[in-house]
């Protein structure tokens, strides 16, 4: 049987497709703004038929009616990143969280860690092949969909074909649910005031040398340097995602990925989120590769780079260089991504620019401000980026240079980049510490 033929038996409705899950199984759920919308709905309107079912996933854009208290018993999440709309139900115990690094996630599935018995998948329209290309998230879903026993995929007209290791065919989908919507639009938002924003944007600029290639990652930050990029040279990408700003830098003539020393010519990525710009942009557009993040996140990949460029950003830095990106004292917030991953594999690099940048305060829901730049982090906090990985650490106040510096040398460096009116608390705490 022809692919045409296959694509057209293994057609049904979301609401049939869900039956197959059984009470017990492992899901794996394609996430990011790829979130299956149309077999989600089917699955938590099946899921009191179930029993302790497991729907194993990253971040997800959009509604979360899946962990909502009424699911209890039926459906529990487990994330291995802690995104805004599960954020609740696992903080209150109703999902699980599994910290792993984001280049070692597919490989939890891949390697049996975590069988999978479903996967719950997005993909675009078959090509004359009958190949679908996995759109806007490859990175995550590859491995793990092809670790499982039975594929749902939503088939959907409006989800762009992105190039690379992106392709499924359509004899793997065992079950397949055709759709026609919008892919979801997110695009990056600022962290704090604009002013503090660019400040910080402007600096880390500073940074990035003619040639380098750079990793960007979520947040208003790494999206806001692109815009004072114009005066470089052959930048280039490789990086687990990126979003609408680089457009820009690609019709310039700067990102010409010219100089890059792994993948020349191509920007390199897991996945992508951004707007309906971006997703018109990448569709079928051969600059663009998407590669699985077992690939695009090992650092040692990465550092094959060279002037390799990593732009992540942290809820608090202590003043020894420890970077508390995940929680926020013992109340797990996110999730480690792919920061060590790429501060690692800067590190290793030839010329490599590893940064964490940050807003120098924060403010509290009673509207007090607090310092991101502290004695020591708070009790309970986790450590993503050692005070031994980390090198360069950028506030609106300027750089922090760590890499080979003492503790009092880099005690003295974050209090100068902390919020002047927390300055002088800094010291006498870090006196009292010792560091100074």
């Amino acid at each position: 049987m022809n692919a045409a033929g296959i694509y057209q038996e293994r057609v049904t409705t979301a609401e049939e497709a869900v039956k197959v899950i059984k009470s017990g199984d492992r899901i794996f759920l394609t996430g990011n703004v790829s979130v299956p919308q149309t077999l989600l709905a089917a699955l938590v309107a099946y899921a009191p038929r179930l029993k302790d079912v497991e729907v194993c996933q990253a971040l997800t854009v959009g509604a979360a009616d899946y962990v909502g208290p009424d699911m209890e018993g039926h459906l529990r999440v487990n994330s291995m990143f802690i995104s805004a709309n599960i954020r609740k139900a696992v903080q209150e115990g109703r999902a699980d969280f599994t910290p792993v690094l984001l280049s070692e996630f597919p490989l939890l599935f891949k390697n049996g860690i975590l069988p999978v018995d479903v996967a719950v998948i997005h993909v675009s329209t078959p090509d004359e092949h009958g190949f679908c290309s996995l759109g806007v998230e490859v990175g995550l879903t590859k491995s793990a969909a092809e670790s499982a026993k039975i594929i749902i995929a939503e088939v959907n007209d409006k989800m762009p074909r992105t190039l690379g290791d992106s392709f499924i065919h359509v004899s793997r989908l065992t079950h397949i649910v055709p759709v026609s919507y919008d892919i979801p639009e997110l695009a990056m938002a600022d962290e704090g005031s604009t002013e503090i924003v660019e400040k910080i944007a402007g600096y880390v600029a500073g940074l990035i040398p003619d040639g380098a290639t750079m990793q960007l990652g979520i947040g208003g930050i790494p999206d806001a340097v692109l815009k004072y990029l114009f005066d470089k040279k052959d930048l280039g990408i490789h990086t687990e995602l990126f979003s609408d700003g680089v457009i820009d830098l690609v019709n310039a003539g700067v990102l010409t990925n010219a100089r890059k020393t792994l993948h020349p010519g191509k920007i390199l990525a897991g996945f992508i989120l951004g707007t309906k710009r971006l997703y018109e942009w990448v569709d079928d557009n051969p600059l663009i590769e998407l590669h699985r993040t077992e690939y695009v996140n090992d650092p040692f990949v990465i550092a094959q780079n060279e002037r390799m460029v990593a732009i992540n950003s942290a809820i608090e830095v202590d003043l020894t260089g420890q970077v508390c990106a995940d929680s926020i004292g013992p109340k797990l917030y996110s999730g480690v991504g792919g920061q060590l991953d790429f501060i690692y594999g800067a590190s290793r690099s030839k010329d490599g620019v590893p940064i964490i940048a940050l807003p120098s305060t924060a403010v509290m829901k009673d509207g007090a401000a607090i310092s991101k730049i502290t004695a020591m982090l708070k009790l309970g906090a986790g450590v993503v980026t050692t005070r031994n990985h980390v090198r360069f650490v950028v506030t609106e106040y300027g750089i922090a240079d760590l890499y080979g510096k003492t503790i009092r040398q880099r005690a003295q460096a974050l209090i100068n980049i902390a919020h002047p009116q927390f300055r002088d608390e800094l010291k006498k705490q870090a006196a009292e510490l010792h560091y100074i």
